[in-house]
């Protein structure tokens, strides 16, 4: 059993819970994630780790409303508890394997968008730690929407802010600042990561393609099962089969094929849509989430 210490609201249907989980806060790293069940017969849900302190053996994780499960996850206060707590799970941040010498040499650019901005975090804080500065642009749609803001203007190097409506910071989209940044500030980076909506990502590694800045984006968006065996994280980088959750969740976002992924992540909600994949993709289509038939 897994306690929750603490429950935050942090904006409309937007919780931070931090979970007492000392083996997990022990050996996680920065774009890894951990699967939680709130009980035997709840369902599983995989949630990137926003945060971990490996002295109180505590664990932040950030999640959005977004079905049931959620919903009830929701529910819970401080001092109740989650039946499984697993992980870290997936590949840790590609920045954390690189020297610390070589880091210190580039400059760094994070996009986030809405929730997006939670796994971005512990990425641009480990930085932080290790005497590294990032530039940092966080979306979302209205202020109200904004999440960590203070928490990441403590870690950022410089923290940009946009919104849809104008209602904080920038007027606009995060790609236009991304513009701004390059084009009339005249900023050159050495690489981008990008975390966020689906659509987001895409349009923001149409603009690096352009201004020939690598970008990694983390597809921790598509992912429901968190194994690989429920086939619903599948996505094609570089022509080849990948699944988010064992084979990232980052990946080179300009090789992933976005338009394919987000038509593919609309199909699979359906049953009939489940069971087209099935068909199209035979033997690579992975089976073992329960809805398709593929695990039998």
């Amino acid at each position: 059993m897994y306690k929750i210490n603490a429950k935050e609201k942090l904006a409309d249907k937007i919780y931070l819970m931090v979970v007492e989980a000392p083996m997990v806060a022990r050996s996680c790293q920065p774009g890894q994630f951990v699967i939680v069940k709130m009980d035997e017969k709840g369902e599983r849900i995989p949630l990137t780790i926003c945060d971990y302190n490996r002295n109180t053996g505590e664990v932040t994780i950030v999640f959005q409303i977004v079905g049931a499960s959620t919903e009830r996850m929701a529910m819970l206060e401080t001092g109740d508890y989650f039946t499984d707590f697993v992980g870290p799970l997936g590949r840790a941040s590609e920045l954390v394997e690189e020297s610390k010498d070589d880091l210190k040499k580039k400059k760094i650019l994070f996009v986030a968008g809405g929730v997006g901005t939670a796994p971005v975090y512990p990425q641009v804080k480990w930085l932080h730690e290790n005497g590294i500065d990032a530039d940092v642009i966080v979306g979302a749609k209205t202020k109200d929407m904004l999440i960590l803001q203070k928490e990441m203007e403590a870690v950022a190097g410089n923290l940009y802010v946009a919104t849809d409506d104008g209602s904080f910071g920038f007027k606009g989209l995060v790609t236009e600042v991304i513009k701004n940044l390059v084009e009339i500030e005249k900023k050159t980076y050495d690489v981008c990561i990008a975390i966020g909506p689906m659509i987001m990502m895409k349009f923001v590694t149409l603009l690096t393609k352009e201004l020939n800045i690598p970008t990694v984006v983390s597809l921790n968006p598509i992912m429901v099962d968190g194994t690989g065996m429920c086939g619903a994280c599948r996505v094609t980088v570089g022509g080849e089969v990948k699944f988010a959750c064992v084979d990232g969740p980052e990946f080179d976002g300009h090789k992933v094929n976005f338009d394919e992924a987000m038509k593919r992540q609309q199909m699979y909600k359906t049953e009939e849509g489940r069971a087209i994949l099935k068909v199209r993709e035979g033997d690579t289509h992975h089976g073992g989430c329960g809805n398709c038939g593929g695990d039998k």
